[in-house]
């Protein structure tokens, strides 16, 4: 199974900014007024995995509260490491979120949307999550 995760924004550049020079993503590919709808993909090449981000001329109605997170989990304390180093270089402050396990197993961060990103140097095992 191939999986994408697709939402709409008002700013391609900074959401693209964000993904790839933060957190580490790339840019692979995009396209131009496909149906009225600018957009990019961003993930890592061979994964069966990538985000699209679009935009067109209506505006982006972001809804979602404070339990909406996408975590990721970088392999390395080092990688981990870089992600937070990256996020304060750029002054951007970490968030306290609702749930305190995300407090105390990595950091959180808002996107350019709002959206809220967990750090987490802890991979969850499933045994814990079932």
């Amino acid at each position: 199974m191939f999986l994408r995760v697709a939402r709409h924004t008002d700013d391609l550049d900074k959401i693209e900014d964000f993904y790839v020079n933060l957190l580490g993503f790339e840019r692979l590919g995009s396209f131009q007024n496909h149906n009225n709808y600018d957009g990019i993909f961003i993930g890592k090449p061979g994964m069966d995995w990538h985000l699209e981000f679009t935009k067109s001329e209506e505006k982006a109605k972001h809804s979602f509260d404070q339990d909406d997170v996408m975590v990721l989990y970088p392999k390395t304390i080092e990688e981990y490491n870089r992600l937070i180093n990256n996020f304060l270089k750029n002054n951007i402050s970490s968030i306290t979120a609702h749930n305190p396990f995300w407090n105390e197993n990595g950091k959180m961060f808002l996107d350019p949307d709002g959206y809220r990103i967990v750090i987490s140097p802890l991979k969850a095992e499933i045994s814990e999550i079932e």
